[in-house]
């Protein structure tokens, strides 16, 4: 008999157990061999809440688990109720088909409409990605991906319907930067900076690339003045041992309303894998909205190429 319950805390080895033996795809932080990754980015998060993760059992073996939360507020600094989102939701190939992964499902979904929700997604995205930030993704997540095969049947069978998509985007340090003289000419009047953090720096910021290996990097003018442009860089370590090499991701890339189209969003973008191509890192990846056409030529423009695609999916 399969027992549904809430989170506790001795359940943290075998959810990172059947973490690596669900069969996520190359999309995932595979390999994983403790818990401390899942401890920081899920269950020790200021806004975790036990009750909105809720697992499957078998004999006292977890054999699945789903795991709810809130978006944030424009503003980033506090959690918006209205805005549900099931961040994980997973079952363990032997038990599959069987009404588990719907069951978990429907119980997420209660848990968020009691508390508030208005809509309810499934699939972590911008601004709605509580948990799983560095372990499903990639740079940050993106929806569930297509390369993880059981994710758009699963979801489309049980009344979600694709609500938003995201393009996956990689390409190699080794690769030739573009040359052009719009690129030239501005790098002649500004410069790239790293700081540790955006100014002001919002709660949501903070708690996620706040516990990762992130930097924030942004391009002024030669002499001193305001950014123009801005992006944050995360390390993807916890993803080494799946992909087998080193990676930084780009997010969050901003410029200057008064100065788009303009060519700063590429040079920002090509001077900070300059910077880092001295590093051990082989890999480059971004995630950009497909239907943000300027931010998806701007990583075309800069040498990226689609390898994946995420899809957020919306309950009716």
């Amino acid at each position: 008999m399969i027992e549904y319950r809430s989170f506790r805390n001795y359940d943290p080895p075998q959810i990172v157990r059947l973490w690596n033996q669900a069969g996520l795809g190359s999309g995932a932080a595979l390999h994983l061999t403790n818990d401390v990754s899942f401890d920081m980015m899920n269950y020790s998060q200021p806004y975790f809440d036990s009750e909105g993760l809720i697992v499957a059992c078998q004999d006292h073996r977890v054999i699945g688990f789903a795991h709810a939360g809130f978006g944030c507020t424009p503003d980033g600094n506090s959690l918006d109720r209205s805005q549900g989102v099931i961040c994980a939701v997973m079952v363990h190939p032997e038990y599959r088909r069987e009404g588990i992964g719907r069951e978990l499902v429907r119980r997420a979904c209660e848990y968020l409409r009691e508390r508030g929700a208005e809509t309810i997604d499934a699939g972590p995205a911008p601004r709605r990605d509580p948990f799983y930030f560095g372990l499903y993704g990639g740079p940050r997540p993106a929806g569930f991906l297509q390369t993880d095969p059981s994710a758009a049947p699963f979801f489309e069978a049980i009344g979600f319907r694709p609500a938003e998509h995201y393009l996956i985007t990689t390409r190699q340090m080794s690769d030739r930067d573009p040359v052009n003289f719009r690129l030239t000419t501005i790098r002649r009047k500004w410069e790239l900076a790293l700081v540790d953090t955006p100014d002001p720096c919002p709660w949501w910021w903070s708690c996620r690339y706040g516990r990762l290996d992130a930097l924030f990097c942004v391009l002024i003018p030669r002499g001193g003045g305001q950014p123009v442009a801005g992006l944050t860089v995360v390390g993807l370590d916890t993803y080494t041992p799946g992909w087998r090499e080193q990676a930084i991701g780009l997010t969050e890339l901003w410029v200057d309303e008064k100065h788009r189209r303009a060519g700063f969003g590429q040079t920002l973008i090509v001077e900070v894998i300059k910077k880092l191509r001295q590093e051990t890192i082989t890999r480059v990846t971004a995630n950009v909205r497909a239907d943000d056409d300027a931010s998806v030529a701007v990583f075309r423009s800069a040498g990226f190429n689609e390898i994946d695609r995420g899809v957020v999916y919306r309950a009716g």
